[in-house]
């Protein structure tokens, strides 16, 4: 009887140690549903999220009007983009990886468009098990767009319904 319990309670286990993986990764919409463009406060936006490695920003914005610059910080305060880019991105719907634990910084290279406040920097943090590091003026704060919540759900919902698949078939 207790040989026939080990196989869903093993099934289960390696489902949750892939839950936990998957649920470290946060995707973020950059301005949320007014996205990139000018009007938005990104210090304000930034203000409400832990940046974490592994998590994804979206650049979501008309690329005939704006575009992403990913530069150095020196290149942020001076929105001078002559000289610190580091990568740019143009397609509108951008995605960046936030893959180590830095400072990030991203400017609209538009002229006018970073002077008028389109320029943003998140400071990211090794792992959600700690809090993250504020980027230098823009302290943060714990919320995040649901996404890795919505990642954990779904595979409690798998991990359970394959248990009761397995225990269930156990019992026939």
């Amino acid at each position: 009887m207790a040989s026939s319990l080990l196989a869903p309670v093993v099934i289960l286990f390696f489902l949750s140690l892939s839950a936990k993986i998957c649920v470290h990764a946060t995707e973020y919409t950059v301005g949320d549903g007014d996205g990139w463009d000018t009007g938005t406060n990104y210090l304000l936006w930034s203000q409400n999220h832990n940046f974490t490695v592994g998590d994804v920003l979206v650049f979501n914005y008309v690329r005939v009007l704006h575009n992403v610059y990913q530069v150095t910080e020196e290149t942020f305060r001076s929105c001078n983009w002559s000289s610190g880019v580091l990568n740019m991105y143009n397609n509108g719907s951008d995605r960046v990886t936030l893959a180590e634990p830095t400072s990030f910084w991203f400017i609209c290279a538009v002229e006018g468009h970073c002077q008028g406040g389109m320029r943003m920097g998140v400071r990211v943090a090794a792992s959600s098990g700690g809090a993250a590091a504020p980027a230098p003026e823009e302290p943060s704060h714990d919320a995040g767009n649901g996404v890795g919540r919505a990642v954990v759900r779904w595979w409690w919902v798998v991990s359970w319904s394959t248990l009761l698949m397995v225990w269930g078939l156990q019992a026939m």
